[in-house]
C-alpha cells in the first residue's frame, strides 16, 4: 500500500516535464522539426519530378522512335512553354496569397469592400486590376481571400477580372494591335463586365453546397509567428495549385498537337461561328494572359469580335484554370462556374465587338 502511494505523486509531474522543453525551451527541437516537415514536403514534391526525369531519360529515344519525332517535339515544347509561363505567376499569386493570410487582418477586407455583397461584387472586380499576373495566379488569391471572410462573389469577380484587365495585360494587348486601342478598350470592358456578371450570377443563383471550402492556413493563429504562417501558406498552396498546372498543361499540349491548325479555317469565314470557335480555342490551348494578345493578333483570318473573345475567354476559362478551380474549390464548382464563366464572356465579347470595334 505504500509503495502505491510512494509511486503516484510523480505520474502527474512527468508528463509536465515532458512537456516543458518543447514548448518553452528555445531549443526544444521546434526548429528542428519545421526542417524535417520542409525537407519532408520538397522530398514528396521532387521525387515525382525526378522518377519521370529518369524515365524519360532512359526510355525517351524508345518513345521517340515509336511516334512522330514532330509530335513529340511539339508536344513537348507546347508543355514546356505553358508551366514555364504558368510558374512565376503562380508563384507570385502564392506569395500573395500567403502574404494575405499571414499579415493582413480579416477585418481589412470587411472595411474595404462594401457590406452589400451585389455592390462588394463590382468593387472586387475593379480591384483586380492591380495584381500584375495570369489566370494561375488569380485561384490562389482568391481562395485566401474567401478564407479570411471575404464573400465568395466578390472573391470570384476578383478572380476573372485579375488576370484580364491588369496593366501587364492591357500593355500587351496594345502593343500586339498597334493603332488600335479601341481593342484594349473592348478587352477591358468586355472582361470586367463578365466578371461582374458572373459575380451577381453566383450571388443570385450560387449554391454553397456547389463551391468546395479552400482548404489551407486562415493566418494569425495564436502563438505562431507571422514568417511561419507565411512558409506554411506557401508551402500548401504552391505545391497544391502546382500539380494541376501541370495537368491542365500537358491536356492543352494534347489538343495543340492532335488537332490540325488546317481545321479552324473552316470556321474563319462564318461570323456567327467564328466567336464561339475561338472561345473555345482558347479555353483548350490555356496561353497565359500576358501572351494571348499575340496570339489573337496572328489570327487574322477572324474578325476582330472572334479575336476579342480569344482574348476574354482565355484568361478567364482554360484548361488549366478548370483544374486549378477542381483542385482549389472542387469538380463540382469548376464544371459549373466554368461552363456559365464560357458563355456570358463569348455574349459579353460578341456585344463589346459589336459596339466597339
Amino acid at each position: 500500500m505504500d509503495r502505491d502511494v510512494d509511486v503516484a505523486p510523480p505520474l502527474p509531474e512527468s508528463p509536465a516535464h515532458d512537456r516543458k522543453p518543447s514548448a518553452t525551451h528555445p531549443d526544444g527541437g521546434g526548429g528542428l522539426r519545421a526542417a524535417v516537415r520542409v525537407a519532408s514536403h520538397a522530398l514528396i514534391a521532387g521525387l515525382p519530378v525526378a522518377v519521370l526525369g529518369v524515365v524519360a531519360i532512359v526510355l525517351g529515344p524508345e518513345i521517340s522512335g515509336g511516334l512522330d519525332s514532330r509530335a513529340v517535339a511539339a508536344w513537348r515544347t507546347v508543355f514546356t512553354a505553358i508551366v514555364i509561363q504558368g510558374v512565376p505567376f503562380l508563384l507570385l499569386g502564392t506569395l500573395v496569397s500567403a502574404a494575405i493570410s499571414a499579415f493582413v487582418p480579416a477585418w481589412v477586407f470587411t472595411r474595404v469592400l462594401p457590406r452589400n455583397p451585389a455592390l462588394a461584387v463590382p468593387v472586387a472586380g475593379v480591384a483586380g486590376a492591380v495584381l500584375p499576373g495570369c489566370e494561375c495566379a488569380s485561384v490562389p488569391v482568391a481562395g485566401s481571400l474567401m478564407r479570411r471572410g471575404v464573400t465568395p462573389a466578390a472573391a470570384l469577380a476578383f478572380l476573372l477580372s485579375a488576370p484580364a484587365i491588369n496593366p501587364i495585360v492591357l500593355m500587351a494587348t496594345y502593343v500586339a494591335f498597334p493603332g488600335n486601342p479601341w481593342m484594349v478598350a473592348a478587352r477591358l470592358v468586355a472582361s470586367l463586365l463578365t466578371s461582374v456578371v458572373m459575380g451577381w450570377l453566383w450571388l443570385r443563383l450560387g449554391r454553397e453546397e456547389w463551391l468546395r471550402a479552400p482548404k489551407g492556413p486562415t493566418g494569425h493563429t495564436a502563438g505562431v509567428s507571422r514568417a511561419e504562417e507565411l512558409r506554411v501558406s506557401l508551402q500548401h498552396d504552391f505545391l497544391h495549385a502546382g500539380g494541376f498546372l501541370v495537368v491542365g498543361a500537358a491536356a492543352a499540349a494534347t489538343f495543340n498537337v492532335a488537332v490540325p491548325h488546317s481545321a479552324l479555317r473552316l470556321f474563319s469565314d462564318s461570323v456567327w461561328l467564328s466567336v464561339p470557335m475561338l472561345g473555345v480555342l482558347a479555353v483548350l490551348l490555356a496561353v497565359c494572359s500576358e501572351a494571348d494578345a499575340f496570339v489573337a493578333a496572328s489570327l487574322t483570318g477572324f474578325s476582330p469580335s472572334a479575336r476579342l473573345a480569344f482574348m476574354v475567354v482565355g484568361p478567364m476559362v482554360d484548361l488549366k484554370l478548370i483544374a486549378l478551380q477542381s483542385g482549389t474549390f472542387g469538380r463540382a464548382f469548376a464544371l459549373r462556374f466554368s461552363s456559365a464563366t464560357w458563355v456570358v464572356a463569348v455574349l459579353c465579347s460578341a456585344l463589346v465587338g459589336w459596339w466597339l470595334l
